[in-house]
């Protein structure tokens, strides 16, 4: 793993859509069809800040 654990920030779903301007289930497609990685703590999905970064990114480009 590139990064210690520590230095990852985790954002909530709701966090996600928030930031990303969609809906909560826009996020959990995303993470449901491998588009966006998650881990899953119990019933509730965490997402690393910098792969919202990255998803948020590739679209832009034109690559998504």
């Amino acid at each position: 793993m590139a990064q210690d654990l520590s230095d990852v920030r985790f954002l909530t779903v709701a966090e996600v859509a928030a930031m990303m301007r969609v809906s909560k289930m826009t996020v959990y497609r995303l993470v449901h069809a491998g588009k966006l990685p998650a881990i899953r703590f119990g019933r509730s999905f965490r997402v690393p800040e910098s792969a919202v970064q990255e998803a948020v990114e590739h679209h832009v480009s034109g690559s998504g």
